[in-house]
């Protein structure tokens, strides 16, 4: 059995409804499991992919996470395959995500701002924000490209993420 996740990405930055999508195939009656936490609490269910006869196809789904009580801007999305043996997780993948609504209230969208030379963090984030105070919503919604937050170079990409 195998699950290839196309969407979301590594450190994509998502909302209350996250949309996940890829290719799976090979489980006993082709059920698999999701399941999106960050270690404190945690939403699961299951979607079904394939013919349950080793064949593959597509699949995608959204996850309502709105009721979640997520304590931190880091979550994951898990998806595998529950042995019907032993209940353990089989062909796991995980992907670490970035979630919006705890970098900035209301997370609705993002921009893509691109470092000019001279530019700082802080600037950028009073540019969007109204003051660099706020430069630490950038630093969490980029983990990717953000790795010094002295240290931004000009071409990087920002991802700015917007409230309603």
């Amino acid at each position: 059995m195998t699950i290839y996740l196309e969407q979301p990405q590594t450190h994509d930055l998502v909302g209350n409804v996250i949309q996940v999508a890829g290719v799976a195939g090979g489980a006993f009656e082709a059920t698999f499991g999701y399941r999106v936490h960050e270690g404190h609490d945690e939403v699961t269910g299951s979607f079904l992919a394939g013919d349950g006869g080793g064949g593959h196809s597509q699949f995608q789904f959204t996850v309502d996470v709105t009721g979640a009580s997520f304590m931190l801007d880091r979550l994951f999305v898990e998806l595998f395959h529950t042995s019907p043996e032993n209940g353990s997780e089989l062909a796991k993948v995980a992907v670490p995500v970035v979630f919006g609504p705890k970098i900035v209230p209301s997370y609705q969208t993002y921009l893509e701002h691109v470092v000019m030379a001279g530019e700082t963090l802080w600037g950028i984030a009073a540019k969007y924000y109204g003051s660099g105070n706020f430069y630490h919503r950038l630093v969490a919604a980029n983990p990717g490209t953000i790795t010094n937050p002295n240290l931004i170079q000009p071409g990087d990409i920002i991802r700015v993420p917007q409230g309603a």
